[in-house]
């Protein structure tokens, strides 16, 4: 199979969370751990960092990228879920994998898929596993899927365990309690391994306390302990959050690790996180006059730091391009959203993507008002063509209407 036929291949034959929802969530790890031994343990040969998390973990998993790249270290990323290409999620120094090596991956072990039911997700980390062993990186970035105490990528033993906040998220698998979702994210907190927490409330700073000193694993909370943020080239306001938790996880790795990096390697990581990874879609300029921005936050805690970065702009009028997936709850989400804007709804194109006219019927019950368009591609050029240079068109609501964009 050539690489298109492969991805397909691997997108349609085989359960992937993103498109199909609940059918593709496993209950435990035995599919991932037998496909681990079926490739000679790769995960035991990699120094890794993991980060959990409802929101941030993708932003704050490239910044650690681009900071530890800075400090001379070849670094592995693996990241969900990508916006174009599949390659998007298994990267080294930035360069995405080959189409090659997807190929002769997924055909050397087809059969094994296949007989075992692997899932989507699992074969992707088995894949970067292997990956980022045969490129012999120093250390690599592994980024949770989906939760964290059954996430295919909880059979590491990482350097740090980084969980950057909890948000209701998700919660037809991981709860509907902000103590629920805590406790599946806590699920990636190992023996012995220290722990950075990004945000945390009431509800969840007992859960993460109790998980650490069960697992006797040193516990550190980001929010109280980094005073002096440094500047990073992601500008969206829900960065500050991320930025401390990346500094907190950097202090850890010096004192307590071989991995060292120094006060202008960090600052120089963390100014150049696009360059050195090639992170798009979060708080992202694609124009200006009108001002254009696409953002992928869509649950209600990262949509709400949005919104309100997204009101202290200046503009004469607002447009906003929006999409969702049908697992959102519209009535959590869609009161976030500024009643003046002229909306022009649409749905991503995904078997998960959420009916136009269900988005639109919903979001008129917040007095949010707008046209429906058949593609993000037609409500994205229709607010192009309706803005005037000091208007602000905001594109979001999904990861997948992102994906859509000319980026």
């Amino acid at each position: 199979m050539n690489y298109k036929e492969t991805t397909n291949w691997m997108f349609n034959q085989l359960p992937m969370y993103q498109l199909q929802g609940a059918s593709a969530y496993k209950e435990d790890l035995t599919n991932i751990k037998l496909l681990a031994e079926h490739l000679g343990n790769p995960e035991k040969k990699l120094q890794t960092i993991h980060v959990a998390g409802t929101n941030g973990k993708g932003s704050t998993s490239h910044m650690l990228a681009s900071v530890l790249q800075e400090a001379g270290y070849k670094v592995g990323l693996y990241t969900s879920p990508h916006l174009k290409d599949f390659r998007e999620r298994i990267k080294v120094n930035g360069l995405e994998i080959s189409e090659d090596f997807v190929c002769e991956f997924i055909s050397k072990h087809k059969d094994f898929f296949e007989a075992n039911d692997m899932s989507f997700f699992e074969m992707s980390v088995g894949l970067a596993f292997d990956y980022f062993v045969s490129e012999k990186a120093d250390i690599a970035i592994i980024e949770v899927g989906l939760g964290g105490r059954l996430d295919a990528t909880n059979i590491i033993t990482p350097l740090v365990s980084v969980i950057t906040n909890i948000g209701l998220d998700h919660t037809q698998f991981l709860g509907n309690t902000l103590e629920a979702i805590a406790g599946e994210k806590a699920g990636i907190i190992k023996p012995n391994v220290p722990v950075v927490i990004g945000e945390y409330t009431d509800e969840t700073q007992p859960i993460f306390l109790a998980k650490a000193e069960e697992n006797n694993a040193p516990i550190s909370f980001a929010s109280d302990l980094i005073d002096q943020i440094y500047l990073s080239d992601l500008i969206g306001d829900y960065q500050f959050h991320n930025k401390k938790t990346v500094q907190q996880t950097i202090s850890i790795l010096n004192n307590q690790t071989n991995f060292k990096v120094s006060t202008e390697q960090l600052k120089e990581g963390l100014l150049n996180v696009v360059k050195n990874t090639g992170l798009q879609g979060r708080w992202q300029q694609l124009g200006e006059n009108p001002k254009i921005i696409c953002d992928t936050a869509h649950n209600k805690h990262g949509l709400a730091v949005v919104m309100n970065q997204l009101q202290n702009e200046k503009y004469e009028k607002l447009h906003i391009v929006l999409g969702v997936v049908n697992d959102k709850d519209l009535d959590s989400i869609l009161p976030l959203f500024p009643k003046e804007a002229q909306y022009y709804f649409c749905s991503p194109n995904s078997a998960r993507g959420l009916p136009t006219e269900t988005l639109q019927n919903a979001a008129e019950k917040f007095n949010l008002i707008g046209e429906k368009y058949d593609s993000v591609e037609s409500a994205f050029a229709k607010a192009k063509q309706n803005a005037s240079k000091n208007d602000f068109i905001y594109v979001g609501g999904s990861t997948f209407v992102v994906a859509e964009l000319p980026l």
